[in-house]
C-alpha cells in the first residue's frame, strides 16, 4: 500500500507537470498584435494573431508589439523661422509597425525615438522657411516632413503614414501687425476696384456716346439718301408729266393743258396762303375768275394750234397778237381783293 500510494502521488505530479508544460508551450496572440519569441535570449521567431506554439523552458515571449496604425501627439515647441520670427508649433504623427523584429531590437524605445525624430525635423524644416511661407504652405510642410521622417524611421521597421501640423501660433504683436497689414491690403484692393469700376463706367459711357453719334450720322445719311431719292422720283414724275402734256398738246388735246394749268394755279394759291411770313389773309379768287382764266388760256392754245397749222399750209408761222385777256374777278362778300 505505501508503494501504491507513492506511485499515485508521482503519477499525479507527472500529469500536472505535463499539463503545465503543454500550457507553457501554447500562446494566444490577440488580433492587431505580434509577439516575438526568444530562445535562450536570442530572437527566434514571431507569433501572429491566433494560437502559437513555443518550446517550454527553452523559448519565451519577448516583445508584444501593436501592429495597428498608431498616433502620437507632438507637443508644442518654439521654432525660429528664417526671417527670425518665433512661433509655437504642435502636430500629430501616424505610424504603423511593419517589421516586428526590427521594431523590437533595432531601437530601444520606439515611440520616444519617433517623437524626438519628428520634433527635430519639424524645427529643421520649418526653420528654413519664412513666416509667410510657414502660414500659407502647410501642405508643403507636411509632405517634406513625411518624406524625411519616413526615410529616417525605415531601419526601425515602421512606416510613417501621415504627419500633420495642428497649430502655428505667432506672437501677439506679430498677429496684430499681420492684422493691420491685412486691413491695409484690403483697403488698397477696395480703392483699386473702385478706380477700375469708374474707369470701366467712363469707357462704357464713351462707347455709348460713340455709338449714338454713329447711329445719328447713319440716320442723317439714310435720310439724305431718301430725300435725294424722293427728289429724283419727283423730278422723274414731273418730266413724265411734262412729256405726256407735250404729247397731248401735239395731238390737239386741250383738256390736259387745262388740268395742268389749273393744278399749278391752285398750288400757287395754297403756297401763298400757307406762307409763315404772310401778314394779309389771302382770299382765293372766285370760280368765275378761275373759269375765265382757264377759258382764256384755252383760247390762246387753240389760236396757237390753228395758226400753226395754217402757217404750215401757206406761210411761215408768226407770233400771236390777239390774246383774249382773262375775265376780271367778280366781287366777293368780303369786299374787293387785290391779287398778289
Amino acid at each position: 500500500m505505501p508503494m501504491l500510494a507513492g506511485f499515485s502521488v508521482f503519477a499525479i505530479i507527472l500529469v500536472l507537470f505535463v499539463l503545465i508544460t503543454v500550457m507553457m508551450g501554447i500562446r494566444q496572440v490577440p488580433q492587431g498584435y505580434n509577439y516575438t519569441v526568444e530562445r535562450f535570449g536570442r530572437y527566434n521567431k514571431t507569433l501572429t494573431p491566433g494560437l502559437g506554439v513555443i518550446i517550454p523552458y527553452f523559448d519565451r515571449v519577448g516583445r508584444k508589439l501593436n501592429v495597428m496604425e498608431q498616433v502620437i501627439d507632438v507637443p508644442s515647441q518654439e521654432i525660429i523661422t528664417k526671417d527670425n520670427a518665433t512661433v509655437k508649433v504642435d502636430g500629430v504623427a501616424f505610424f504603423q509597425v511593419l517589421d516586428v523584429r526590427r521594431a523590437s531590437y533595432e531601437v530601444s524605445n520606439l515611440e520616444q525615438a519617433l517623437l524626438n525624430l519628428v520634433m527635430t525635423n519639424i524645427r529643421t524644416v520649418m526653420g528654413s522657411m519664412d513666416l509667410d511661407q510657414l502660414l500659407s504652405h502647410r501642405d508643403e510642410i507636411n509632405v517634406r516632413l513625411l518624406t524625411v521622417i519616413d526615410a529616417a524611421a525605415l531601419p526601425w521597421g515602421i512606416k510613417v503614414t501621415r504627419i500633420e501640423i495642428k497649430d502655428i501660433e505667432p506672437p501677439k504683436d506679430l498677429i496684430e501687425a499681420m492684422g493691420r497689414q491685412m486691413k491695409a491690403e484690403r483697403e488698397k484692393r477696395a480703392v483699386i476696384l473702385d478706380a477700375e469700376g469708374m474707369r470701366q463706367a467712363d469707357i462704357t459711357r464713351a462707347e455709348g456716346k460713340k455709338a449714338a453719334v454713329v447711329l445719328e450720322a447713319e440716320g442723317r445719311k439714310e435720310a439724305a439718301f431718301r430725300d435725294a431719292e424722293a427728289r429724283e422720283r419727283s423730278a422723274q414724275a414731273e418730266a413724265a408729266a411734262t412729256n405726256m402734256l407735250s404729247k397731248a398738246l401735239a395731238e390737239g388735246d386741250l383738256a390736259a393743258l387745262n388740268y395742268f394749268i389749273a393744278e399749278k394755279y391752285v398750288k400757287s394759291i395754297q403756297a401763298l396762303a400757307e406762307a409763315p411770313n404772310q401778314k394779309v389773309f389771302i382770299v382765293p379768287l372766285d370760280l368765275a375768275s378761275l373759269a375765265g382764266t382757264l377759258g382764256g388760256l384755252s383760247e390762246i392754245a387753240a389760236s396757237a394750234l390753228g395758226e400753226g397749222r395754217a402757217a404750215d399750209a401757206s406761210r411761215p408761222a408768226r407770233p400771236l397778237r390777239n390774246v383774249v385777256p382773262p375775265t376780271p374777278p367778280a366781287p366777293t362778300p368780303f369786299g374787293p381783293t387785290t391779287p398778289t
